[in-house]
């Protein structure tokens, strides 16, 4: 049996620190009391029935929220036989969740329920506007999460994420983007909530099933934060989150330091396993080099240097309107394929 080896702390900040400098940095950080000055905070800080009736007053009923529903004090997670998940899904009305929350806090088998990346504009109208936070311009989405007890396996988001603790405690554990490898990721296309997430437990590491687990470990960042803190994660950078309180909620910014235009690069993987994974070895090597020199170590005047600017196309600047003329053609390919296996 491999040792467990323990995280290292999440770097702290100071409280007076200017947010910006945290904000446009790669590194994770821990930023306690940030927003201690929220009304929602100053509620939690009274019990969690003010709290909830705190979040009440927002409410929009009219629109059902979604509920995840999973046994006590869950991880959400695959099933058994990966066949499908250990949660189900069902609309209702934010009201009777924060009551039902509520009622069942002292109940050691309540179900654990969990209103995830509840968009807080359109389930809370006025909510943010209230308890604002200055990003510095950023065009950020902001969501809330509500629930009891749980845990939300590791996975990792495109967009840059400050989350910030409003009532109860979290537990982060953060691994840098290049430990993909010893992370052991399930499905790619079938995923609990739309990112593929690790498949080892973070509370009960199989080090015989998972062994370059314990590496991952190694560079591995952890921290509780309470009510009034929050934390930074870049993008890329693995979470695993636990609620550890009967009644919990997180308020997070997203945000893409990218043009608007550009799609998800996780379709690029996508066509890059369709198109280029079962390639003979020796084409997989110049295909590599060619992503390489077109992409990932992209250099105008190296690439395109020889070529009238007029004539660039793809290999010029990208905009809205070439950006969606690119996306055209990818897609007339891709029906054209789908029409000569048909």
């Amino acid at each position: 049996m491999l040792p467990q080896i323990d995280p290292t702390p999440i770097h702290e900040v100071p409280a007076h620190t200017p947010l910006e400098a945290v904000l446009s940095s790669s590194r994770p950080a821990v930023i306690r009391g940030l927003v201690s000055g929220w009304p929602l905070v100053a509620a939690s800080h009274s019990g969690d029935e003010q709290a909830v009736a705190y979040l009440k007053r927002y409410a929009n009923d009219a629109l059902p929220a979604i509920a995840t529903v999973a046994p006590p004090q869950a991880r959400f997670f695959y099933d058994d036989d990966f066949r499908g998940f250990n949660f189900r899904r069902e609309p209702v009305a934010l009201t009777a969740a924060l009551n039902t929350l509520l009622r069942d806090r002292v109940r050691a088998d309540a179900p654990t329920i969990y209103l995830g990346a509840t968009t807080c504009e359109t389930f809370l109208p006025g909510l943010c506007a209230d308890n604002p936070l200055d990003l510095g311009g950023r065009d950020a989405l902001a969501s809330i999460w509500i629930g009891n007890r749980s845990r939300v396996p590791a996975h990792q988001d495109l967009p840059d994420n400050l989350a910030c603790v409003a009532a109860g405690r979290r537990r982060f554990l953060l691994f840098p983007p290049e430990q993909l490898p010893n992370l052991y990721v399930g499905p790619l296309d079938v995923t609990p909530a739309g990112q593929p997430v690790s498949l080892v437990d973070p509370l009960a590491p199989d080090l015989e099933r998972f062994p370059r687990y314990a590496e991952a470990m190694r560079h591995a960042q952890t921290a509780i934060l309470e009510s009034g803190d929050a934390l930074f994660i870049p993008s890329m950078w693995w979470h695993h989150i636990e609620a550890l309180e009967p009644f919990n909620v997180l308020v997070n910014y997203w945000w893409r330091s990218a043009p608007a235009y550009m799609d998800a690069p996780v379709n690029a993987l996508m066509l890059a396993i369709l198109c280029l994974r079962d390639l003979p070895p020796e084409q997989r090597a110049a295909w590599q080099e060619t992503f390489r020199h077109y992409v990932f170590e992209f250099d105008a005047e190296r690439v395109a240097g020889h070529i009238p600017e007029h004539a660039r196309h793809v290999l010029s600047a990208l905009d809205a309107d070439k950006a969606a003329n690119l996306r055209a053609h990818l897609l007339r390919n891709l029906q054209k394929q789908d029409a000569a296996q048909g």
